[in-house]
């Protein structure tokens, strides 16, 4: 037979009934014992009295029936004991059996209770026996697990909002690196566009270099015939001169021709008859020595002009001369400038190539940066969605009351900032400590206004002002913050509000106080 399958309480009443039913059944036995000794003695006084006189006969008689009355006595005394006995037993069984049993049904109410996830059971523990000792581990236990529980609560709410901000960030990563792949692939073709205007731009370098070395040998050769021509002015200019010179002898030997047949035809007048022939060759002398001068003015006029006209061609020509000589002093400094500029072109052209090259290996990078960015953005999503599903798990554990806690985390902030002055309480909140950081329980800061002055949950909210800020029921929940703490200093606001990680609309209620105009709230969620 299997005790096991009966509860301890059924296993301890019946023992306790087999010993009672033990105890009557010896308390039987002991009194027919008595009862058959009593008989025995009473048979033998009987027969003791038929043999002595009748005097003492009847005391024997008298004292047979004191004898009967007393195994009477005797007999109520022991059931009676025997009744007050079991009833004692009983009692002390029925006690025994409560003092086991009921500490032993609280601890599996506890654990049937920490079974279905409620880890809200407080556990009274009276007494140092085992069954004490059984009760105490089952509240470490479930403190234990309350512990872990809450701090799995925030560590995941914690991972899920941070692979949310990553999922979000990384896709913003992702969207900017497409964006930088498309404007490097862009940049990459409009280099390779470049590189080749670069290129062309080469070639036509050095042809415009070739050409303007063949247009500064021309210039060459132009200066080379200008300063002939300058040699050669030269040349005409002196004979030139040397004409004049001679037309000047000739008007010299016209001007004395001219004086000899005047003076000639004065003697011919004086010789009268005898010299009129000779006066007659003197006139023509005359006339030709008048038309010689004549002549001769005439081409000294030519002459003279010709001299102008030479000596300003010659001045020309040195002007030219002078501009073929900065003409081929420019183009040889051009030529100059083209070498460099193509030499430039060559290295430009080069640079431009190894730029193309490191765009085009950039914009691979890009391309494998942005692969690389959506596998670590569908693993942040991932880890949020895993951080969701064990949100989600630890969600079915009810864990105990934090109102308590909520209002002791509000108070040691409120004077935290009595101590410690406001911004560097802010700055703490902010960047929270234990003491303003356990499990999901945080401090937030606003002002009368508003305004988040600090969150230590979600930093972004700083700066932000929320007074129009709706619940799922659109109640405006900060708004009554304000006004709270405005009429009453401090109290309890009751809200709707999704959990950040299961994203399912819960109860939450937030308890605030008022301090030197700042709102310092700590909320918990009811389930």
């Amino acid at each position: 037979m299997n005790l096991r399958r009966f509860s301890i309480g059924v296993r301890l009443s019946g023992g306790f009934a087999l010993l009672f039913v033990l105890l009557a059944a010896l308390g039987g036995v002991i009194a027919m014992q008595a009862a058959s000794l009593q008989n025995g003695l009473s048979q033998q006084l009987m027969q003791i009295a038929a043999t002595v006189p009748a005097a003492q006969q009847k005391a024997i008689a008298t004292a047979l029936a004191d004898a009967d009355g007393a195994r009477q006595v005797l007999l109520k005394f022991a059931a009676l004991t025997g009744i007050a006995l079991v009833l004692a037993c009983g009692l002390i069984a029925w006690r025994l059996s409560r003092s086991i049993t009921r500490p032993l049904q609280a601890a599996v109410s506890v654990a049937r209770r920490v079974a279905t996830g409620d880890l809200s059971s407080k556990v009274v523990v009276e007494g140092r026996d085992e069954v004490s000792d059984l009760l105490r581990a089952l509240q470490a236990m479930n403190q234990s697990l309350l512990d872990i529980v809450g701090e799995v609560r925030s560590s995941t709410q914690v991972i899920s909002e941070a692979s949310g901000q990553i999922a979000a960030g990384n896709g913003e990563l992702s969207a900017r690196t497409e964006a930088q792949a498309s404007s490097l692939e862009q940049t990459a073709s409009s280099m390779e566009q470049l590189t080749s205007a670069v290129t062309q731009n080469a070639d036509h370098t050095a042809r415009a270099n070739q050409m303007v070395e063949a247009a500064s040998s021309f210039a060459v050769k132009g200066g080379q015939v200008v300063s002939q021509v300058l040699e050669t002015m030269s040349s005409i200019n002196d004979s030139s001169r040397k004409i004049v010179e001679i037309i000047s002898v000739i008007d010299g030997i016209a001007f004395q021709t001219n004086i000899l047949a005047l003076n000639a035809s004065v003697e011919a007048a004086r010789a009268g008859e005898q010299g009129r022939g000779f006066a007659v060759v003197a006139a023509e002398v005359r006339n030709l020595a008048q038309r010689s001068a004549v002549a001769a003015k005439e081409i000294k006029s030519l002459i003279d002009d010709s001299v102008q006209k030479v000596q300003s061609g010659n001045a020309l020509a040195d002007q030219a001369g002078g501009t073929m000589r900065e003409i081929v002093e420019s183009v040889q400094h051009v030529e100059r400038i083209i070498a460099e500029i193509t030499q430039a072109g060559k290295e430009q052209s080069g640079g431009i190539t190894e730029v193309n090259q490191a765009i085009t290996q950039m914009d691979r990078m890009t391309q494998q940066n942005a692969a690389m960015v959506e596998q670590a953005a569908s693993a942040a999503v991932r880890m949020q969605q895993l951080a969701t599903s064990l949100a989600q798990s630890v969600s079915a554990f009810r864990l105990e009351n934090h109102t308590e806690e909520a209002v002791a985390m509000v108070r040691r902030a409120v004077q935290h900032v009595k101590q410690q002055g406001k911004e560097a309480a802010l700055a703490d909140f902010s960047r929270p400590a234990p003491e303003f950081k356990q499990r999901d329980l945080y401090i937030n800061v606003i002002d009368l206004n508003g305004n988040t002055l600090a969150h230590g949950e979600n930093a972004k909210l700083i700066g932000r002002n929320l007074i129009d800020l709706k619940d799922a029921d659109g109640k405006l929940f900060i708004k009554q913050f304000v006004d709270t703490a405005r009429s009453a200093g401090k109290g309890w606001i009751d809200y709707r509000w999704p959990n950040p990680v299961t994203a399912v609309l819960e109860e939450k209620t937030t308890y605030i106080e008022e301090v030197g105009g700042f709102v310092i709230g700590c909320g918990i969620y009811k389930g």
